[in-house]
């Protein structure tokens, strides 16, 4: 039941000098009638209806060590409550513990999240971005529109989700049915190239040949074998007025691949080195991504995940890609609010 306030205990106490009874009182205001017969009994013993000051457990740091504790958070993020613990001695002449230090800083506004990860990012790279951002931050939707962005990715049978959670008893720990197995690389896996722009969505195409070792990855002749000569050349032959975009990985940047498509008259889109968030496809591969994790049952080889793969790209609708190109001046804008750095893209 809520709490009287001062103006209905002052009432309660008038109807029982009046001459209600308690039982009456208590229907009155909704409340318990032990509630009243505290009240009265307060009013009678300290003659005031107020609550009696509750003082608690004394607190264990100072005004002063509470802004320590919050400063020190402020310039070391990755700093551990723990390890600021440690370092402050209370007023009970101890080191407080984590879950004090842990209540400073969430009353203070800061929370224990997960870090957002990303590329190290040089001063030559954020000068790079910012630069790449300030160049492009006056195209329009119509100019986006005939870029034709690109990317690889690869998909693994083993998707390894650090937010799943499991209901278990205590000491089940390690038992069969609560533990989660997955291989070290993800187990077999596709790696898959495809490119979106206004209308416009190519592939998927999977790269054919691969071993598992970083030696038999996307070379710059199987990139053109298998992606440049039957896809972009033949949809630039009839988009003539697009740009190729496409990222740094050496496949790109093979001075084989720079002539093949200088030979071929594409117009390639000069791209700053890591910057994966400024590529819209990177939601979209995010987008099949969640599109395959819904997929029932799971695939567990790889001509499952391929058949899952090919039927889930067909699946996405058209506007997607659409909503992604459009995005692209609010990238540019982020970019240069975070003066070349990281953003949520």
């Amino acid at each position: 039941m809520p709490r009287l306030t001062s103006a209905e205990r002052e009432r309660a106490i008038g109807r029982l000098e009046a001459g209600d009874t308690p039982e009456a009182v208590a229907a009155t205001f909704q409340c318990h009638i032990s509630t009243i017969y505290r009240l009265l009994q307060r009013f009678v013993i300290t003659g005031s209806t107020t609550d009696a000051e509750r003082i608690g457990r004394p607190r264990v740091t100072t005004p002063r060590q509470d802004r320590h504790i919050f400063r020190s958070h402020v310039a070391h993020p990755f700093r551990t409550a723990a390890e600021t613990a440690r370092t402050v001695i209370g007023t009970h002449q101890a080191p407080i513990s984590r879950q004090t230090a842990s209540r400073r800083l969430r009353f203070r506004g800061l929370r224990n999240c997960r870090p957002a990860w990303r590329p190290v990012l040089t001063v030559r790279h954020r000068q790079a971005r910012l630069h790449w951002a300030l160049d492009h931050l006056n195209w329009n939707n119509v100019r986006w529109q005939n870029v034709l962005f690109s990317d690889e990715s690869r998909y693994c049978i083993d998707h390894a989700d650090g937010r799943v959670r499991v209901w278990r008893r205590s000491g089940y720990r390690y038992a069969d049915n609560c533990v989660v197995e997955n291989n070290a690389w993800g187990g077999s896996s596709l790696m898959l190239w495809g490119a979106i722009g206004h209308n416009q969505v190519l592939g998927p195409v999977i790269f054919q040949g691969l071993g598992p070792g970083p030696s038999n990855g996307v070379t710059a002749q199987r990139y053109m074998d298998q992606v440049l000569h039957p896809h972009v050349l033949p949809f630039f032959q009839a988009h003539g007025n697009w740009v190729f975009q496409h990222d740094n990985a050496r496949p790109h940047t093979a001075r084989a691949t720079q002539d093949l498509l200088h030979r071929s008259g594409i117009q390639v889109m000069p791209w700053p080195a890591l910057s994966p968030d400024m590529n819209p496809i990177e939601q979209f591969w995010d987008l099949l991504q969640t599109q395959l994790n819904r997929v029932v049952p799971r695939p567990t080889t790889v001509a499952d995940l391929d058949r899952a793969v090919r039927q889930t790209w067909t699946n996405i609708p058209r506007q997607a890609s659409n909503t992604l190109v459009r995005s692209m001046h609010r990238r540019c804008q982020a970019v240069i609010d975070a003066n070349g750095g990281h953003t949520r893209e």
